[in-house]
């Protein structure tokens, strides 16, 4: 596809490895549901502010208490109406969870968790970076093989100097500014601030 058939070629397969790591950081950031996993997540004892794991770009959802009871998201403007000391009641099995909105990959729990407590999450995890040829892509579904392709080819024929001499940093710039314009976009797929309300009493 690249017609980069010469015995000498232009690029190498290092190189082309780091544009499919790019590739995937791209579709990561545009489309964060397709790379949801979940995990058990140890509590921070007596604290309501939890975080995912650190290979975490944002949280999708918190399902339970690892073994335990589910949790159910509310929302935190409404408890802190409705409960003001919630951050600072008595420790326990955690029954309710709320989104960080200004940090995608923080979340509270409802009551402060006690010791030896793990809450299973899901969350959109940052793809690990391939090193090899041999290496596979295995956080994501086979079907979005041709984005990842896509990807690629922008990347090695933006930087191609034979075809492109000019407004490659206007190329560029596009690219980053709809990058960062899907990415909010797609927050409506992992984390409305519509938490806890039903499709019809979403305004």
């Amino acid at each position: 596809m690249l017609q980069d058939e010469t015995e000498t070629y232009r690029f190498s397969d290092v190189f082309l490895i780091g544009l499919v790591n790019q590739s995937l950081k791209r579709i990561a950031t545009l489309r964060p549901d397709l790379f949801a996993v979940t995990a058990a997540v140890s509590c921070v004892e007596n604290e309501v502010r939890q975080s995912a794991p650190s290979d975490s770009m944002r949280v999708i959802e918190v399902f339970s208490v690892t073994g335990g009871s589910g949790l159910v998201e509310v929302n935190r403007e409404v408890l802190d109406r409705t409960a003001p000391t919630w951050t600072t009641d008595t420790a326990g099995a955690a029954t309710n969870w709320m989104r960080h909105v200004r940090n995608p990959n923080a979340f509270f729990i409802y009551p402060k968790a006690p010791s030896g407590q793990s809450i299973d999450v899901e969350y959109a995890q940052s793809p690990p970076a391939l090193t090899a040829l041999a290496d596979t892509i295995t956080v994501l579904p086979d079907g979005y093989l041709p984005s990842v392709i896509d990807g690629v080819m922008f990347l090695a024929e933006s930087i191609d100097n034979e075809h492109i001499t000019s407004g490659r940093a206007k190329l560029f710039q596009d690219s980053f500014v709809k990058g960062l314009g899907d990415s909010a976009q797609s927050r409506s797929l992992t984390d409305p601030e519509t938490a806890a309300l039903k499709d019809g009493e979403v305004l």
